[in-house]
């Protein structure tokens, strides 16, 4: 199986299974000299572990970073850094009635007819337990781009069909749904507790705001940045639907509504009145915050009756039992800032060498 690696200057891997011994990452192209501890890595990944909310998993995991490689005396070596997570709460007898049953809305047919053999263990590799390895990714990633003042503000936009109506940023750590809307939150748990008491499941939205980026970053062919950023987005299973800036709301605005115009403050700056474009111009950044957004979908494991087929090729139904989420993304919001940081740390890096001056800077130090 390929595909578990993701960047081409801060390359990060991940390995493991959802009920396997551990999950990790491997991370290749970090610089040297960043202040780096357990303790950076533990406060993401507090944020996505599952019992963190009260709806996530009922799974106990403690997800405790061990950090393998890569560190001495506090601060990055240059060499890959590796992070451990150990599994404590594996429990694959929940999966094992339904080892030879397709699970509506997961991988489990698609793996099946690729390899010919799988992991039903919650899912092996497809599990959204493998994001763990990317949150962890995602903190050393953050805290390079810490260094030079990029910083992210990511949170819950809607559950269901009930939308923030205001960004109060200060309230979103106050609620277990991440939203800056206290009013909406309360509304939103309303109606998680019935998809609860009707074993079901809801998705929603995830709204993600980067600032301090540079202008001049991503490649204007098919290494843009809203590009980059939409693969590393999509590649979160949950997810379904990414957009920048204006979004899908661009294609019903005339031109004169989406352009964004540009002045000069005085100080030889150059700046935008609107943003529609998210911060991102011909596939590189133009300096103003970017924005993005990710649609994700309901949790496919409900305890609901739902009709499938098996292996053997005969029609089932299934009730799903077990630990699962009714909703995934207010633990998601941790992910999806990982998989951001890790993309722009990468672009940021294969940038430097984009101009002479760059390089004669390096190399004249």
């Amino acid at each position: 199986m390929s595909g578990s690696s993701f960047g081409k200057v801060f390359q990060v891997t991940t390995y493991g299974e959802s009920h396997g011994k551990a999950l990790g990452v491997v991370i290749d192209g970090c610089p040297c000299g960043v202040p780096l501890s357990e303790e950076d890595v533990q406060r993401d990944l507090d944020l996505r572990k599952p019992g963190s909310n009260k709806y996530g998993t009922k799974r106990t995991e403690s997800d405790k970073a061990v950090i393998l490689s890569g560190i001495f005396e506090g601060r990055t070596t240059g060499t890959p850094i590796s992070i451990a997570v150990f599994n404590e709460d594996q429990n694959p007898r929940d999966y094992s009635l339904i080892s030879d049953i397709f699970r509506p809305g997961h991988a489990d047919y698609t793996f099946e007819k690729k390899y010919g053999f799988r992991d039903f263990r919650g899912g092996g590799r497809s599990s959204g337990r493998e994001t763990l390895s990317r949150v962890a990714a995602g903190a050393v990633a953050k805290k390079i781009l810490a260094e030079i003042g990029i910083n992210f503000l990511t949170y819950t936009k809607s559950i269901g069909n009930i939308e923030c109506e205001k960004n109060d940023f200060g309230s979103i750590k106050k609620n277990p749904l991440y939203m800056p809307d206290n009013a909406a939150a309360e509304k939103a748990s309303l109606f998680l507790d019935e998809c609860i008491k009707n074993r079901n499941s809801a998705g929603g939205i995830i709204e993600c705001i980067i600032n301090g980026l540079p202008a001049g970053l991503g490649e204007p062919v098919f290494d843009k940045l809203d590009a980059c950023l939409a693969k590393a987005i999509f590649s979160i299973g949950a997810v379904k639907g990414f957009e920048i800036g204006s979004g899908f709301k661009s294609a019903v605005m005339s031109g004169s509504e989406n352009n964004d115009s540009f002045f000069a403050d005085g100080s030889g700056n150059i700046k935008k009145i609107t943003n529609n474009s998210g911060g991102v111009l011909g596939g590189i950044s133009d300096g103003s915050p970017l924005i993005f957004r990710a649609a994700f979908k309901p949790t496919p494991s409900i305890g609901a009756m739902q009709k499938t087929s098996d292996s053997s090729g005969r029609n089932r139904e299934i009730e799903i039992t077990g630990r699962h989420d009714p909703v995934i993304v207010p633990r998601a919001v941790i992910v999806v800032e990982a998989m951001a940081a890790i993309t722009v740390a990468d672009l940021l890096m294969q940038n430097m060498f984009s101009k002479i001056e760059n390089i004669k800077k390096i190399y004249q130090a």
